[in-house]
């Protein structure tokens, strides 16, 4: 399967440019699949993984992990981790707002749940959607056991509803839900420049317990293309969720 990623082009003699999500091919080795059991056979590890890289595994067992999308730029990287997740079977409760379907589709021509289903690998079995309208749904209650949830990327509008309390929709009330039980919650802001309004925020966000990771790639791995920065952001989330996936080579000091 093609891996959507960004790209970056310029017309012809023109002196601005379009991003959009493309489809590049991919390797066996980078989309093979690793069992979240323990005991399960090592899997093919990406070019780019450390050489001592371990199969991946959720640390809470078979407990989901909630991947919200909204409407900050940045859709690809939501599609990268939710592709990871999918791939490495690791159980997945996906909400996607109004807004974020509208970034899907201006950033990546991801129009519906199928399309999406597609660019992240075509294997779901360990994914559920849900609808964000339903503020009912399993996400909205402490009582359903969760990993935690990040929010990939995370609009301001996000942001502020979280931080005051708001739950106007089952994306912020999942927030909200993850914050009173004292849940890993991964916040995924792309906006620049930050506002005093979205500093604070921000900050109330992390006052309550929230990890802000905004979606700023560094460059010490040398990327060479779009995707690798990336896949930076990606795995600096799937760290704080404490999977053991390796996308990119990390620091060693030398």
């Amino acid at each position: 399967m093609p891996l959507w990623i960004g790209s970056y082009e310029t017309e012809q003699g023109a002196g601005s440019g379009s991003f959009r999500c493309t489809a590049v091919p991919r390797s066996p080795e980078d989309t093979a699949p690793r069992s979240p059991l323990p005991g399960s056979a090592t899997p093919a590890r990406s070019p780019q993984a450390q050489s001592d890289s371990q199969p991946a595994r959720a640390v809470t067992g078979e407990l989901p992990v909630i991947l919200a999308i909204t409407g900050a730029s940045g859709a690809p990287y939501g599609v990268r981790l939710l592709e990871m997740l999918a791939v490495h079977h690791v159980p997945t409760w996906l909400l996607v707002s109004s807004h974020g379907w509208r970034l899907l589709t201006e950033e990546c021509g991801i129009k519906d749940d199928r399309e999406l289903k597609k660019a992240t690998g075509g294997e779901w079995t360990s994914v559920r959607v849900f609808d964000d309208k339903d503020r009912g749904a399993e996400p909205a209650s402490g009582s359903a056991k969760t990993t935690g949830m990040v929010i990939c990327p995370c609009s301001m509008g996000t942001v502020a509803a979280i931080a005051h309390g708001t739950s106007r929709s089952l994306i912020e009330r999942a927030a909200d839900v993850v914050l009173k039980e004292r849940r890993t919650l991964i916040l995924v802001p792309r906006e620049t420049p930050l506002s005093l309004v979205h500093l604070r925020n921000l900050t109330l966000a992390t006052e309550a317990g929230a990890v802000v990771l905004p979606a700023a790639p560094g460059f010490y791995h040398k990327p060479q293309q779009v995707r690798d920065l990336v896949d930076f952001v990606v795995q600096r989330v799937l760290d704080h969720l404490g999977l053991d996936i390796n996308l990119v080579r990390r620091w060693e000091g030398k």
